[in-house]
């Protein structure tokens, strides 16, 4: 590491040189391999050595059990739905695994690569152009984009979606830490909106690309169990096991409760994930869930409450999306109200709109909207308390 440490300072470009985009380019490069050996000047607010960048890769290490869980299960998808493989793939979930595993692959991996390449560009002109270093925050958001999208979805779409949301979500409110809304659902709303052919629908949970002389099993259909669960009621959701596991289609990302259990340790035990916003927004979910169970009327009002809870993207929401530090609540009491209310909200939208069978998303921009007035509220709160035990002191 010495001599690429030393390499990389013999090609360092003047800041202010005829091309300020190489210099923003290699500073981003220089202090993701390595810890920079500037400090603030003034207004210092942090006294650690582990910077933005290390906490972010954090994250993204947290996240690659998903990735990893999303690539197999996309193979093993597309094979147990063609009629050359059906039996052999789904007699038993390790069949074929390194097929399944490598066909995975090849369809993730250049989600990820776009979507890395069309944010990092963005920063790269931005930083050059207002002149400050790289901002780290679309680290997570690089690896969030494809684990939250569909598997079929075109690549040149993942990039629009991606530049405006890091454009319009971010840097237009200053960059990484003003941000009002979670960048990596700001790219999964423009992509629903604009294009929502591609992110509904039967046929885009599934690669269903055929080579010659390939057949799709009889009755194939590549809809997720809440999809499915809103035309044929409680019998077309998977078992509470099936669930947890997550061999069942959905976003690349976010159908394995255990591949997200295992990131949300990591988070939890570094102290970068909060442990408040993740169990108040199951609470809030759960509340709802038995809401509607005692209401009933429909079989999909009648789904236990807590298998709601491993349903669709709720987990990966709970352990990634709500517990972005930069766009949820930052106060203690704030993080359980914020948490609780996209919980509520997320299953209401989920089970009460047939339309869109999951409310995640919605829930999740609806709450970093309103978490800066939660924690408004809650600091008066405790504002008036002091003053209450002043006077009675």
């Amino acid at each position: 590491m010495k001599a690429l440490d030393k390499f990389m300072q013999k090609m360092k470009p003047k800041a202010d040189g005829k091309f300020p985009i190489a210099h923003a380019i290699w500073d981003g490069t220089y202090t993701f391999l390595f810890v920079p050996g500037h400090t603030n000047k003034n207004g210092v607010h942090i006294r650690d050595s582990v910077d933005l960048k290390r906490t972010m890769i954090m994250v993204v290490k947290a996240l690659i059990p998903c990735l990893l869980f999303g690539m197999y299960n996309v193979g093993h998808q597309h094979f147990i739905n063609i009629a050359e493989f059906s039996a052999e793939a789904s007699g038993h979930y390790c069949n074929m695994f390194m097929d399944k595993f490598i066909f995975g692959a090849l369809q993730v991996l250049p989600l990820v690569i776009v979507s890395y390449a069309a944010g990092l560009g963005v920063e790269f002109v931005f930083a050059a152009v207002n002149k400050h270093s790289i901002h780290e925050g679309f680290l997570v958001s690089g690896m969030l984009i494809p684990l939250i999208v569909p598997v079929d979805v075109p690549l040149w779409m993942v990039a629009v979606a991606t530049i405006f949301a890091v454009v319009i979500g971010k840097e237009v409110f200053g960059g990484t830490g003003m941000n009002v809304l979670n960048v990596a659902l700001v790219t999964r709303a423009f992509l629903f909106f604009a294009y929502p052919t591609k992110m509904s629908g039967d046929q885009v949970w599934i690669n269903s690309s055929l080579e010659e002389g390939q057949t799709l099993v009889d009755g194939f259909s590549g809809a997720t169990p809440l999809a499915d669960a809103i035309q044929g009621g409680t019998n077309a959701i998977p078992s509470l096991m099936e669930s947890i596991i997550g061999f069942i289609p959905g976003s690349v990302g976010e159908t394995s409760v255990i591949a997200i259990g295992l990131g949300a340790l990591l988070l939890i035990a570094s102290g970068i994930g909060s442990l408040r916003i993740m169990l108040s927004m199951f609470v809030g979910g759960y509340v709802m869930g038995l809401i509607f169970n005692a209401v009933g009327g429909s079989p999909f009002l009648e789904v236990d409450a807590f298998h709601q809870l491993m349903l669709g993207g709720f987990a990966f929401g709970a352990v990634f999306m709500a517990t972005d530090p930069v766009t949820a609540s930052q106060t203690a009491m704030g993080k359980i109200w914020y948490g609780f209310l996209i919980g509520f909200v997320a299953i209401l939208i989920r089970v009460a709109n047939p339309a869109y069978p999951e409310g995640v998303m919605l829930a999740i921009l609806l709450g970093n909207v309103f978490a800066p007035t939660i924690d408004h509220m809650v600091v008066n709160a405790n504002i008036k308390k002091r003053l209450k035990r002043v006077k009675t002191a």
